[in-house]
């Protein structure tokens, strides 16, 4: 017999967990799809989190598991493969071990993966000092030695907003070409101090397991001891698109389209956390899972309540 849920929450990260959180409190049957994929797995800390700044993703996760099965919150490892509309506005999710689960209402919290650079030695370093996001990991490198590689025109904005962090920026243009810099790039890259270097990066020179320089495809190495990267996002929208939601593009990757609350265009259905958007750090996707798990209930409760005066 088929398990049914009022809540199914696909997707075990912050926006998933947080969701889930607020369903159980609410006394919600609810289940926790989780394919243990983090998108923060690389990084050793996480930053910017009132009360849990500095505290390790994984310990993170495991204490907000521990939270919602204090409140009857069921969780799986595995993923969701598909689902499918049963017909009367509710869903049949089947799960990767053949599984299938019933589900009232939904929240896609599957999160996005992040596509490195193919450079020699970026991936192996994601998270340590390879990094991409100033707010999460700025602090921790001030002052320190800084390499941006470019990627595209748009890799200058994130040279820019480095320079808060440090003086000594280097942006190496790598894959893009000087031309496509604007005089507005230059004038601003100018007024901040960040040097600007071109040609293709080889590689990246590392001693006792530390990041230490640059390698261009000349085979000049220029000292540096962290480099920002800028992955193409890919969203986990596969579900959504499914279902027949309505994405909408953005300059990193296509997203649902939602409202405040994270309600996408498919009826009783949600997004929360990078489902929704690039952007959605660790304290967005927590903010956005409560939301989205608190319209949920007041929406099933609302739903009840009519059909039993039609009754």
């Amino acid at each position: 017999m088929t398990e049914r849920y009022e809540a199914i929450v696909i997707g075990g990260g912050a926006a998933g967990l947080s969701a889930a959180l607020v369903l159980g409190r609410a006394r919600r049957s609810t289940l926790v799809v989780d394919g243990g994929e983090p998108r923060n797995a690389p990084a050793a800390h996480m930053q910017g989190y009132l009360t849990r700044d500095g505290m390790p993703p994984a310990e993170f996760l495991a204490e907000g598991r521990r939270e919602i099965e204090r409140y009857g919150v069921d969780l799986v490892r595995d993923r969701a493969v598909d689902v499918v509309p049963d017909g009367t506005g509710e869903f049949d999710v089947t799960l990767a071990e053949g599984r299938t689960v019933h589900a009232r209402r939904l929240v896609v919290a599957t999160g996005l993966a992040d596509e490195l650079p193919s450079v020699p030695g970026v991936a192996e370093r994601f998270g340590r000092d390879v990094l991409h996001c100033p707010y999460c990991h700025g602090w921790e490198v001030r002052d320190e030695a800084f390499g941006v590689l470019a990627t595209t025109p748009m890799s200058v904005h994130q040279a820019l907003m480095v320079s808060q962090w440090s003086k000594d920026v280097t942006l190496f243009l790598h894959t893009v070409a000087e031309n496509e810099l604007t005089d507005d790039d230059l004038r601003r890259l100018a007024a901040a101090g960040v040097a600007v270097l071109p040609g293709e990066v080889a590689g990246l020179v590392v001693d006792d397991d530390r990041l230490t320089g640059v390698r261009l495809g000349d085979g000049t190495v220029h000292d540096r001891s962290v480099l920002f990267v800028a992955p193409r996002a890919v969203p986990r929208t596969g579900l959504l698109e499914r279902l027949g939601a309505e994405l909408r593009e953005t300059p990193f990757g296509s997203y649902p389209v939602v409202d405040e609350t994270g309600r996408t265009t498919v009826p009783g259905v949600w997004a929360a956390g990078n489902a929704m958007g690039f952007s959605e750090q660790v304290v967005n996707a927590a903010s956005g899972g409560y939301r989205a798990g608190a319209m949920i209930n007041a929406d099933l409760l609302f739903a009840d309540l009519d059909a039993a005066v039609r009754v």
